[in-house]
């Protein structure tokens, strides 16, 4: 056996234990949903075979396009409030600012830290009786009595703030990276040309940082509409519905959250819901490559 076929049978065995996990974990799983979205499937007894009926009840489904809706509204409030401040973050921390290494992070630790822990520690902050938020609130005399954080009217407001808390520091490392990229001369030839502060971050940083940008805003736009584990915690979709998001939804068909839950167990319909979460997640992104083709390019 030449080298060149030893090399590569070597390299072969290193590729074996990722093919049998991303079968396993990816392929298999997503076969197994592509074949029962077209059964009515509890995930006991037999599997009976009822063609697209799971696609044209969802069609009819007030709760799943509900929970589309506030997907649109929870990812474009934690979008609008974490795209900005990652960006000011990162551009602060970019210069030579004492202490920024620690603050770097500092700001980077709550994407490291469990998305369930960051959860109970938030309800308990926005607990209307006993919370924090309330109680400093109070004895500022901001507010008269109690804010319902978790009540229907101010409960997806709660779920933006605490994904955005927990979202900010990981952009803002992909911003930095992209920062640091950025040849310095252009900025000392800049100032030498009399561009101030503001002249140089919209003439040099934000055009040399677009590549970087695009990368950064699609991977906030899949994990906005995908992200559900922080509101299941807090909210579990209520009040009424307020916050019940698609993939929450999508969650709650294929494992019940609690026994006091309107959607029960529905493996074969849960199947159809997350084929049709998945192309609406795939076609809004697709739109956005589309509209935000122009930033691939360094001017």
């Amino acid at each position: 056996m030449s080298f060149k076929w030893k090399r590569l049978g070597e390299n072969a065995l290193f590729l074996i234990p990722s093919i049998i996990l991303t079968a396993a974990l990816g392929i298999y799983p997503l076969l197994w949903m592509l074949r029962y979205m077209f059964y009515d499937y509890a995930g006991y007894g037999d599997a009976l075979f009822i063609g697209l009926d799971n696609f044209r009840r969802l069609m009819r489904d007030g709760l799943f396009w509900e929970s589309v809706g506030n997907t649109f509204i929870f990812a474009g409030g934690k979008l609008m409030l974490t795209l900005p401040l990652s960006l000011l973050l990162a551009v602060i921390l970019s210069g030579k600012l004492r202490g920024g290494n620690l603050l770097r992070g500092i700001y980077f630790m709550p994407t490291v830290i469990s998305t369930a822990v960051i959860s109970v520690v938030f309800y308990n902050i926005f607990n209307s009786y006993n919370g924090m938020v309330n109680t400093v609130l109070m004895k500022l005399h901001l507010v008269s009595q109690p804010i319902d954080w978790l009540g229907p009217k101010h409960a997806m407001l709660t779920v933006i703030l605490v994904a955005v808390w927990g979202a900010v520091g990981n952009y803002m490392l992909l911003f930095l990276a992209g920062l640091q990229s950025i040849p310095q001369d252009l900025y000392e030839s800049a100032a030498i040309d009399g561009a101030n502060a503001g002249r140089r971050f919209w003439s040099i940083t934000l055009p040399l940082l677009a590549p970087v940008a695009q990368m950064v805003i699609m991977l906030a736009i899949i994990a906005s509409l995908k992200g559900y584990e922080s509101i299941m915690v807090i909210t579990e979709g209520g009040p009424i519905g307020k916050t019940e998001v698609m993939y929450l939804y999508l969650y709650k068909l294929l494992f019940p959250v609690s026994t006091g839950s309107p959607v029960t167990q529905q493996l074969g319909y849960g199947s159809a819901v997350g084929f049709a979460s998945a192309v609406i997640v795939g076609a809004i992104t697709g739109l956005y490559f589309f509209l935000s083709r122009k930033m691939n390019k360094v001017y």
